[in-house]
């Protein structure tokens, strides 16, 4: 803004001119002190109960019901769960300020193995199962208060006296009674099945607790002998093989060896037999070179015949005539040729070896091919180790189980290569450890066609539950849109679900299992619903104490056994939308259609919390939970690198908050573009801390110069008004109109770039550089300045009300000072009166003009010539058009260019003329004018300003 803040100093005749001038007075600091006054916003809300006012306000209104991914409870909070529930806390405001009964209810997801871990840390693995779950509920409860106060000192409001958490009795309950919902509807099985399986947790994963790190394997070509080389020889068109013939194959995981069942060839796929002098080899056609490379050998190709000829062959274990320390010769199983499409000519050599309870491939190939399940090998334990008969290896690690492996098949005559690599592999996001597949009698939910475990016919769906969620995501907005495909790729490919976990802390699964046939109860489905009950009345804790004769009676339970499982901690939060939006927080639940209108997390929730809500939605109401996803990005700092201790590159919200204010954050998450990684570092936040003082000093210049002013009494009617304060109104309509259509699709950012932009430009580098005379010098109760004064007291109204959802501590601060209601919160965005379509070009135009005579007088000033723009007198020449546009200015067009004197002339183009005044300078409103002093009883001022103080003032119109 141009320097326009008369402070004159008294003249000879003893009048204080500053005294006469209305100079802008607010209660509202210039600095914002953030960290030391928040903690007492956050302490009034939580004290006067804001958040159920804004309920009481709303109520009746359209609801807007944004459904919280539980966080886990389990240590403090850090950035990025600072960016997600500032988000959150965004969006329901801007929906509660657009007039919707905005409804948040926080959470946190209470049950599973972190938790667990850390019992069994301070207290040991051998306590009763009841016991544990009591003290895993005494944990969570402690970590849930100290997060929930770090919640609520970002300045986030929710339903924080009542949020909801997995571990609430009705919580776990409801799960109880959507998991018999879902075996009603016919999706839940059990079956012997490889599932990921963590040997530090113990226990099987889901997908979503899958991450891909490198890992360091060796690999390895491995010799099964032909068991008859006259069936081999006569599949390839051969009269007889006069060598021992043996297939190849490749892998990566030598502790799967030992379990070997069979070997999978593709049907399409041209194979050869290929003499390399001692032996005849059985690769792919298509790498034969690449193998005998590998295995620094010369040979020739004898026959080739395709893959499906030499179905049913059979070749001997590679261990086949090793004998244990014992002698007897464990490894003496033959390994049938079963033909599968996964086998593929890509690399290796085209042959799978198949241990069908560590590969899911594998094992549908065996199972396909007519092996029982209870032929199937598994002697790989839930520790790791192989079962402690297992030939060979007994009580090993398999992971320690390799070079003896190695060395056995070496020793053999059965080891053709091996090399160690590095390479993708799966691993638990808990433990940052390898897992593998194994096999384990699994509760599922079953993904495409087959039979579940007592199923409702009235109930069944027509659709597989693939299909249903496939068709869900359809209905389902996203926010970005490429969030859509990457969740649509993820239910079309994925397997079935594993539903059940071999811990304590969770909801347990009630079912009783007949203890020779492995079949449930017949009465399982009641079961469900005794155990829902009670468990709503004392916890899992109450289900882990029931005996099965309290629950079966003496008879039944004598066969029967009750199983430990527990559901996974996925179905727990995923299942929150079917027990808490409809039962205990029943209010945030819409009559009809999805229960909510978004779910927000990171964008890795695509696998996690989206996924799990959207299956079990799909399966209990053949639809999704939501309406719409939004994801964010992850927390990167200054340089894009992903934050670690070690790299010593975290930003901690507890620090930020207690340094430069929560505030600072909100703005911070409010301007970054979320649909990314959001950057974040010390420069990073002191760029935010300057955006955040230009608007606050905006703000207050705002409230400073409508300190006077009583709507009631002081407003002046739109077409009163004088133009350039129309000009700013319709601007700022259009400005309001631009904004809310990004809260619309929840984008920030620009809001907050153009909120900047329109302080520094529209309001401080123009409309209120120009209005700062008419405030400050005519009569306090003029119409020119009540003119300006009611269009800054609706830009103030809409400013506050633009910036709440975001700058809510200054929002509610300044509403403090300005506003008649309780909280900024409680109002809804105001139309702002009048507009005139035709003023936006006019003054669009006035302004670029006045942009290029404010470079000419910067030009001036730099030589010395005039200190400021009201020093000077303008020359005007302007092409018609233009000059029509300044002449209806009339006198007030010098205040518009902020000169002491303007002389326009029609001319052909744009050109300017600057020059110093020779006037004298008005020691009240600082104008260089030739009336000053013309009143011997004022000296020092202008007559204008003599007009203004005892006349009947100036008579402004435009500007």
């Amino acid at each position: 803004m141009s320097e326009q803040n008369p402070t004159a100093s008294t003249p000879a005749n003893g009048t204080d001119y500053r005294a006469t001038l209305n100079l802008p007075d607010t209660p509202f600091p210039m600095r914002g002190d953030l960290p030391k006054r928040e903690p007492g916003w956050v302490k009034e809300w939580d004290e006067k109960g804001i958040y159920k006012r804004l309920r009481d306000a709303r109520r009746g209104a359209p609801k807007f019901i944004l459904h919280d991914g539980p966080p886990y409870a389990n240590g403090q909070i850090h950035i990025g769960h600072a960016v997600n529930k500032i988000l959150k806390d965004m969006i329901t405001k801007a929906r509660q300020l657009e007039g919707f009964d905005a409804l948040y209810a926080p959470g946190w997801d209470c049950h599973g193995l972190p938790i667990e871990n850390a019992i069994e840390k301070l207290h040991g693995r051998n306590l009763p199962r009841d016991e544990m779950q009591a003290k895993g509920r005494a944990f969570a409860t402690e970590q849930i208060a100290q997060q929930l106060v770090d919640f609520q000192r970002l300045g986030v409001l929710g339903e924080w006296d009542h949020p909801y958490k997995t571990m609430n009795f009705a919580s776990e309950a409801g799960e109880l009674r959507a998991l018999k919902k879902v075996m009603e509807r016919g999706f839940v099985y059990r079956g012997l099945k490889p599932v990921y399986w963590c040997f530090d947790c113990g226990s099987s994963l889901a997908e979503f607790e899958i991450e891909y790190q490198d890992k360091k394997s060796t690999t390895l070509d491995v010799a099964f002998k032909a068991h008859d080389n006259a069936k081999l020889a006569a599949a390839f068109g051969l009269p007889a093989l006069e060598k021992d013939a043996f297939v190849v194959i490749w892998t990566t995981t030598a502790w799967t060896i030992p379990a070997n069942q069979a070997l999978n060839l593709n049907p399409e796929i041209s194979y050869a037999l290929v003499d390399t002098g001692e032996r005849i080899l059985l690769v792919a056609e298509p790498l034969v070179a690449a193998c005998l490379e590998r295995y620094g050998l010369a040979g020739s190709v004898i026959a080739t015949a395709p893959g499906k000829q030499l179905a049913g062959m059979e070749f001997e274990h590679p261990l086949y005539d090793v004998a244990s320390d014992d002698g007897s010769y464990g490894y003496r199983r033959l390994s049938p040729v079963y033909l599968a499409d996964y086998a593929t000519a890509d690399d290796g050599t085209g042959i799978v070896h198949s241990s069908p309870a560590y590969g899911l491939d594998d094992f549908n190939s065996c199972v396909a091919h007519g092996m029982a399940l209870d032929e199937i090998l598994n002697p790989v334990q839930g520790n790791g180790t192989y079962a402690a008969d297992f030939p060979l290896l007994g009580g090993l690690h398999i992971w320690k189980a390799v070079p003896v492996v190695i060395e056995a098949l070496k020793n053999a005559g059965r080891l053709m290569a091996t090399k160690d690599i590095t390479h993708s592999y799966p691993h638990c996001w808990r433990h940052k450890t390898p897992v593998i597949y194994r096999a384990a009698a699994q509760w599922f939910i079953r993904m495409d066609e087959g039979e579940g475990v007592f199923t409702d016919p009235a109930q069944k769906p027509a659709q597989t539950l693939r299909q249903i969620a496939l068709a869900a995501i359809e209905e389902t907005k996203f926010y970005p849109e490429n969030g859509k495909s990457r969740l649509r790729d993820m239910i079309a490919g994925r397997p079935d679900w594993c539903i059940s976990r071999q811990r304590s802390w969770g909801v347990p699964i009630p079912f009783f299992l007949h203890k020779d046939s492995g079949e449930l109860h017949p009465r399982t489905m009641e079961i469900m619903d005794q155990a829902a009950a009670i468990v709503e009345a004392g916890g899992i804790e109450a289900w882990s104490r029931v005996t099965a004769e309290e629950i079966l009676g003496a008879e039944d339970a004598a066969h029967y056994t009750k199983s430990t499982d527990i559901l996974e901690v996925w179905f727990d939060s995923g299942s929150t939308f079917w027990h808490v939006l409809r039962g205990t927080h029943a209010g945030m639940h819409h009559d009809s259609g999805p229960e909510a209108d978004l779910y927000l997390e990171g964008h890795d929730q695509h696998r996690g919390w989206f996924h799990s809500s959207l299956l079990l939605a799909s399966a209990i109401f053949g639809r999704a939970p939501y309406r719409g996803l939004l994801t964010h990005g992850f927390t990167v700092d200054g340089q894009g690198k992903k934050m670690s201790k070690s790299l010593g590159n975290t930003v901690s919200p507890q620090q930020v908050s207690g340094k430069l204010g929560a505030e600072i954050i909100r703005l911070w998450v409010a301007s970054t573009d979320y649909s990314g990684d959001l950057g974040i570092d010390d420069k990073i936040l002191a760029r935010v801390v300057d955006a955040y003082r230009r608007i606050r000093n905006t703000l207050r210049f705002l409230l400073a110069n409508v300190s006077d002013f009583d709507p009631a009494q002081d407003a002046v009617p739109f077409d009163q008004m004088l133009e350039i304060d129309r000009y700013a109104l319709t601007r700022a309509a259009e400005f309001q109109a631009d904004l809310l259509a990004h809260y619309q699709v929840y984008e920030f950012h620009p809001v907050v770039a153009k909120l900047q932009l329109y302080c520094s430009e529209d309001l401080g580098g123009f409309y209120l550089d120009v209005l700062k005379d008419r405030l400050y010098t005519t009569a306090p109760k003029s119409l020119a300045r009540r003119s300006a004064q009611t269009a800054l007291h609706q830009i103030t109204h809409a400013m506050l009300r633009w910036m709440a959802p975001f700058l809510s501590f200054t929002a509610e601060e300044a509403w403090k000072t300005f506003g008649s209601s309780e909280s900024i919160f409680l109002e809804t965005y105001r139309p702002i009166a009048g507009a005139d379509e035709g003023l936006a070009a006019k003054w669009t135009r006035i302004r670029a003009i006045r942009d290029v005579v404010n470079k000419e007088i910067e030009a001036l000033r730099a030589t010395g010539q005039v200190g400021s723009s009201l020093q000077t007198n303008l020359t005007l020449t302007a092409a018609p058009e233009d000059h029509a546009l300044l002449a209806s200015l009339g006198d007030d067009l010098k205040f518009v260019f902020i000169t002491s004197a303007i002389e326009l002339v029609a001319g052909d183009a744009l050109s300017i003329g600057v020059k110093a005044s020779s006037d004298a300078k008005c020691e009240r409103c600082w104008h260089y004018r030739a009336d000053v002093g013309q009143d011997p009883a004022h000296p020092t001022i202008c007559g204008r300003c003599v007009s203004n103080l005892y006349g009947s003032g100036e008579h402004r119109e435009h500007a």
